[in-house]
C-alpha cells in the first residue's frame, strides 16, 4: 500500500500545499512548530478520520479560516483509492472514498492503515487505564470491524445508562425497569469486548516480546496482561450489585470501559521499575509488534510515521530500526527531523528511494 500524493487546504498551520511521495521514504524537514507533524497528523486523518493529537476536530481548522479539507489518494494492489476528508465549523466532519460519502465513518476504519510512532507514546506507559484502552480498541478496532461495532455500541448505550442515572439524581426518581433494560442491552456487548480483549492480547504479546528483544538486546522479560473485572463473572450480576454505587456515583462503575492492560517488566509495573531507556524500548516494541500483526492480517504493509524519533531515541534504538528499514520490513515510511544532516547521516547506505522536504513556516517545498 503506499500514499501517492497529499493536498491540504486550511489544515493546521497551512494554507494550502500540494505534495508528491516516495513509495519509500519521505522525509520532512525544519525546526519544531513549522508543521512537519501536522503533515503526518495529516496522514493520519486520511487513515483513521481523526487526528492523532488533538481531541477535537476543530482544532485542526486554520486560525480564522471556517473549514479544512485534506485530500489523498492511496494505491492498493495497483488500485487507487482517493480519500478526502472535511470539517467545516459547526458541521459534522465528512469522510468520501471515492467521492463516495460514508455513511458510517467506522467503515473506513482499517481499509488504509497507519501505524504511528511518536515521543508521546511513552504516555501508555505513563498515563492512566483510558489511554491504553484507547490505544489497544484502536489496534483492535483496525483488524476486526465487528469489534468496532461492538465498540461503538457498547459505548452509545454506556452512555445512556450514565445518563439516566444522572437523571435519578437530578430529578429524585427511579426508574428500576428501564435500568434493566440497559442492562440487558449492556451486557452482552461488555462480555464480547473482554473477551475479544482477551484473545487478542493471546496471539499479540508474543510478537511484542520478540520485538522488545530486538529493540533492546537486554535479558529482562516484557509482557503485558489484560485486567478485567469481566473475566470469569458475571457482568450482568456486577451491575446489580453495584447499583446502589452507580446511583450514588451517576455513573457506571463496572464493565469492559475501566479495564486496563498492564504493563510489566520482570514481573513489575514498567511505570515503577522501567528506565526510561527501558520504556522507550517497551513502547517502541508495542509499535513493532502493532505493525507486524497489521501487515500479517490486512496483507499489505500499513504506512509507518515516525515523529521526531531521531531526537528522542539512542543510536543503539535508532541502529535497530534502520536495521528493519535496510531489510525492507516496513513499505512506505514517512518521517520528521529537525535537522537534515543528521537524517542523512542515519539514512545513508540505504538503497531505498528518499525524497525530503524543507517545511517552513507551513510552506512544503522538496529540497534538490
Amino acid at each position: 500500500m503506499l500514499l501517492e500524493n497529499l493536498s491540504l487546504l486550511f489544515f493546521k498551520n497551512y494554507d494550502d500545499a500540494a505534495l508528491a511521495f516516495s513509495e519509500h521514504i519521505n522525509c520532512f524537514i525544519g525546526d519544531n512548530g513549522s508543521g512537519k507533524t501536522n503533515l503526518l497528523d495529516a496522514i493520519h486523518y486520511l487513515s483513521i478520520t481523526k487526528s492523532a493529537f488533538n481531541n477535537s476536530d476543530a482544532q485542526s481548522i486554520k486560525q480564522g479560516e471556517e473549514f479544512f479539507m485534506v485530500k489523498g489518494k492511496f494505491i492498493v494492489d495497483d488500485t487507487k483509492h482517493t480519500v478526502q476528508v472535511s470539517l467545516k465549523q459547526g458541521q459534522k466532519k465528512t469522510v468520501t472514498h471515492n467521492k463516495v460519502l460514508y455513511e458510517k465513518m467506522s467503515e473506513h476504519i482499517g481499509r488504509f492503515p497507519v501505524v504511528l510512532i511518536s515521543p508521546y507514546d511513552t504516555d501508555l506507559i505513563r498515563e492512566g487505564s483510558e489511554e491504553r484502552r484507547k490505544y489497544f480498541d484502536s489496534l483492535i478496532s483496525q483488524l476486526d470491524h465487528t469489534y468496532l461495532e461492538t465498540l461503538i455500541q457498547y459505548n452509545y448505550i454506556l452512555k445512556q445508562r450514565n445518563s439516566l442515572l444522572k437523571q435519578f439524581a437530578d430529578r429524585h426518581y427511579y426508574d428500576k425497569d428501564y435500568l434493566h433494560i440497559l442492562n440487558e442491552q449492556l451486557v452482552p456487548l461488555g462480555q464480547q469486548l473482554a473477551q475479544e480483549r482477551e484473545k487478542f492480547l493471546e496471539m499479540f504479546v508474543p510478537v511484542f516480546q520478540k520485538h522488545y528483544r530486538h529493540i533492546s538486546d537486554s535479558s529482562e522479560t516484557v509482557t503485558l496482561t489484560y485486567k478485567s473485572q469481566l473475566l470469569g463473572a458475571d457482568f450482568a450480576q456486577q451491575l446489580l450489585q453495584n447499583e446502589r454505587k452507580d446511583l450514588a456515583m451517576q455513573r457506571t462503575t463496572v464493565g469492559p470501559h475501566k479495564d486496563d492492560f498492564v504493563f510489566l517488566m520482570d514481573g513489575n509495573p514498567v511505570k515503577h521499575f522501567g528506565s526510561q531507556g527501558q520504556q522507550k524500548s517497551y513502547v517502541i516494541a508495542l509499535k513493532l509488534a502493532h505493525f507486524e500483526v497489521m501487515a500479517e492480517r490486512q496483507h499489505h504493509k500499513p504506512l509507518l510515521l515516525l515523529d521526531d524519533i531521531f531526537d528522542r531515541l539512542d543510536e543503539k534504538r535508532i541502529t535497530k530500526l534502520m536495521q528493519m528499514v535496510a531489510a525492507h520490513t516496513f513499505g512506505q515510511i514517512f518521517l520528521t527531523d529537525t535537522h537534515l544532516d543528521r537524517t542523512d547521516k542515519i539514512l545513508e547506505g540505504l538503497s531505498e528511494s528518499i525524497l525530503r522536504f524543507d517545511v517552513k513556516d507551513g510552506v512544503v517545498k522538496v529540497i534538490a
